[in-house]
């Protein structure tokens, strides 16, 4: 009996390690040390090469690491362990997580629905879990369907806080904000230490933008609170610093790396401190050493995205167009943002014929970006970009395509979109953008001189007098200004239209003569104007000698 209670004993403190060490793994995977989790369960699949627990979460850590992804060993893990265990309903889940990501979606479900079949009654909350984060990890999961296991799995098991947790990250996924936050916050209520409750409280009230600040910086400090290990916390505070305050983002970045598995993200970091510092050659020299010294891991892919930045500040183009390729190759496409995209294309229209791939670029940032600001943004900056190379054609087009996405556009917007097409000899388009600057800013004359100089480009010759009625309205307003010099370069070139107008095409010499003495009276040293009157006094004696005489 002694031997049987003694063995027992042994067997419960074998039973309770075991149960330590899953749960440590999973911690380390909730706070995002993938590193750390996947030591933890490889150690435990040494041990015992069909522990179905442990080959299931060492499979979700290398789903879940958004860094280095590795669906391609996760597959491996689960179908390898399924052929020893072919009625584990957990790994029927993994490989049902694998075909979602595949694109197979009738195959997932059944083998979901199987999995739950088979599972007994007091396990089956924790497959219903599994269901639910299948669903809300996977791009093609189902987030109701996720939702409607996961409250299945919450009726059997009142007290788990995974299970609200799962549930907050469902609503989360169907952008349900006021749901996710109810479900984060029983989370809470079921384990007030659960630091990424909070943290994701804190994300939702972010994302709906100005005059949130308060909650969700309370949030994460309350995140904070609960566990001052809790890595992603510290991380996403050091990227909310990153562009507003530098010494405030370097104290979040060594909390981070304090608590964070040590890898060549914690060195990404600080090169991209130096990048925002503005200090670009110490920013790429950084790099490099964060990318030398990776050892047997593979580099933070970001630090080639650093590099980038840092060339294109720089003004080394073609070392900025290297950097970003290697960057987009490297990277989880899914950690691309619109940004990204962005300058990747304003670099592109740097490079003759590649107009068409930064379009492509430029649309990709405009479709990833959920803010109508920040696409208008981009595009408005294409269209700069372009207009500062020379290329005023395509700029026109992009200052064309900001006064489409923006129906309160301003005047400027549409002086840069007239102002563009008129220089790359667009003057149909230039005078339509300038038709309809006049009838929104009708007393400014610089939409009647534009105008008029595309009407110009329409009527090279003059012959139609396309230009009369624009410049006529600049004569008008001017009539209301007393200080005539500060709008003589509008002013003069309207008279001066006039009495090329007048002479050439109408023969009518008097108002030719008027308009040039206008000319006089603004700047009375106008060489042009001197000589024209010149000759137009020769004209009238001409004129007056070749008079029949007599009555």
């Amino acid at each position: 009996m002694k031997k049987i209670g003694l063995l027992s004993t042994l067997l419960l403190a074998v039973n309770i390690l075991f149960a330590q060490s899953i749960d440590e793994g999973k911690k380390f995977l909730n706070y995002e040390r993938f590193e750390s989790a996947a030591k933890v369960f490889k150690q435990m699949l040494a041990t015992n090469p069909n522990d179905v627990e442990a080959a299931y979460w060492l499979g979700q850590t290398y789903l879940q690491n958004s860094d280095f992804p590795d669906s391609i060993a996760a597959k491996n893990l689960y179908q390898k362990t399924l052929e020893t265990n072919p009625n584990s309903p957990l790994l029927m889940v993994g490989i049902g997580q694998i075909e979602l990501m595949e694109g197979k979606l009738n195959d997932a479900r059944n083998r979901f629905e199987t999995a739950i079949n088979l599972t007994k009654k007091k396990e089956r909350p924790q497959i219903l879990l599994a269901v639910g984060r299948a669903n809300i990890d996977a791009k093609n999961g189902d987030a109701l369907y996720a939702i409607s296991k996961l409250n299945e799995a919450a009726d059997k098991d009142k007290k788990n806080a995974e299970i609200q947790l799962a549930l907050g990250d469902a609503y989360r996924k169907l952008i349900d904000g006021a749901n996710a936050t109810t479900s984060y916050q029983n989370a809470i209520q079921l384990d007030p230490k659960n630091a990424r409750a909070h943290f994701m409280i804190g994300r939702i009230y972010e994302t709906q933008g100005y005059g949130q600040e308060a909650i969700y910086m309370q949030n994460y400090n309350d995140a904070i609170a609960a566990d001052p290990n809790f890595a992603p916390v510290y991380y996403w505070l050091y990227g909310y610093y990153y562009k507003r305050d530098v010494n405030k983002a370097r104290e979040y970045l060594n909390k981070y790396i304090a608590v964070a598995d040590q890898d060549s993200k914690n060195c990404y970091a600080e090169a991209s401190l130096l990048l925002v510092s503005k200090l670009f050659q110490q920013a790429i020299t950084k790099a490099d050493n964060c990318i030398s010294t990776a050892g047997n891991q593979k580099p933070f892919p970001n630090l080639y995205g650093v590099k980038a930045y840092a060339y294109y500040a720089l003004g080394d183009s073609l070392n900025a167009k290297t950097y970003f390729q290697e960057f987009f190759n490297k990277v989880n496409p899914e950690k691309i943002g619109p940004n990204d995209y962005a300058t990747y294309a304003k670099l592109l229209m740097l490079f003759p014929g590649k107009e068409d791939s930064a379009t492509y670029y430029i649309e990709k940032a405009i479709a990833l970006d959920t803010v109508p600001a920040k696409k208008l943004e981009y595009v408005t900056d294409v269209a700069k970009s372009l207009y500062d190379s020379g290329k005023f054609v395509e700029a026109g087009k992009w200052y064309g395509k900001v006064l489409k996405m923006n129906p309160n556009f301003n005047k400027a917007d549409l002086f840069w979109a007239g102002y563009s097409d008129y220089r790359g000899g667009n003057y149909k388009s230039a005078d339509s953008v300038f038709t309809i600057y006049q009838q929104k800013f009708p007393e400014d004359l610089y939409g009647w001189y534009l105008g008029a100089r595309s009407k110009e480009g329409l009527d090279p010759e003059g012959t139609a007098g396309l230009a009369k009625s624009n410049y006529n309205q600049i004569i008008i307003l001017a009539d209301t200004i007393v200080d005539k010099q500060s709008i003589k370069d509008k002013l003069i070139p309207a008279y001066r239209y006039m009495v090329a107008y007048y002479y050439n095409i109408l023969k009518d010499v008097n108002n030719a003569v008027k308009y040039n003495d206008l000319i006089l009276t603004v700047d009375p040293e106008d060489a042009t104007a001197l000589k024209t009157k010149e000759a137009f006094i020769a004209v009238m004696k001409q004129m007056n000698s070749n008079k029949p005489k007599g009555k």
